[in-house]
């Protein structure tokens, strides 16, 4: 079955800084380069750390500002604000960001942004190096897949010569047929769920089992009543 990873929609032309990167300096690289957030990696490229628009905001917000007003949205919910008044990015940073490896499956990314209430996670390899980033629109590119080509991975790939229809419109698929029983239909919708591209599953599936079992029950029904 298809498995996209994040290596296949990742964004690799990215921008970084160092830790001794000034305020104005970031400020500039996330005007001019246009993106919310900058790794900031040491000489060899490993990753330290992440500056935010939310980071250069909570060091410039005043005193009187109300505390918690803006959040880094790549840093877990239990992670430290930026201190205000930080001026370098090795101050201004959120360090032990989460990041994901380029062999990551982008189903396992989605998970782990919707887990962390992230936006986007570094990519990095096995030295910890920054190779890219992949972002909540990135994962989501995998819905952009056409409904014939969905149709043709659960046709040859999950059905298993099954004798059930399957159409799919729009990334919804519909189920049609009769299988065995009720675990395997449930099964069957399970692992149409996991295909790629897939948005939701019209389950309209009988099963021979259950319903074998329901007249053997109303048959002996009758048997006691005569």
């Amino acid at each position: 079955m298809l498995r996209t990873t994040v290596s296949d929609v990742m964004a690799s032309d990215i921008v970084t800084a160092s830790p001794d990167a000034s305020f104005a300096e970031l400020a500039r690289l996330l005007h001019g380069a246009g993106v919310r957030a900058v790794p900031i990696v040491d000489r060899a490229g490993v990753l330290l750390g992440v500056v935010s628009e939310a980071d250069l905001m909570a060091s410039a917000a005043r005193p009187d500002t109300a505390p918690g007003r803006w959040r880094a949205r790549h840093v877990r919910r239990d992670q430290p604000e930026a201190k205000a008044g930080a001026t370098t990015a090795a101050e201004l940073m959120t360090p032990f960001v989460e990041a994901v490896a380029p062999t990551t499956t982008v189903a396992t990314a989605a998970r782990l942004m919707v887990e962390r209430h992230l936006r986007w996670m570094p990519v990095c390899d096995a030295a910890g190096c920054v190779l890219g980033v992949v972002s909540r629109s990135d994962v989501l590119s995998i819905f952009l897949r056409d409904d014939e080509s969905i149709r043709a991975e659960i046709a040859d790939e999950v059905l298993g010569g099954r004798d059930v229809q399957v159409d799919v419109h729009d990334g919804i698929c519909s189920l049609a047929g009769e299988v065995r029983s009720r675990s395997d239909a449930e099964g069957l919708v399970r692992a149409v769920e996991r295909v790629e591209g897939v948005v939701a599953v019209e389950d309209h599936l009988t099963h021979r089992s259950t319903e074998q079992l329901v007249e053997g029950r109303s048959d002996a029904r009758e048997e006691r009543v005569l």
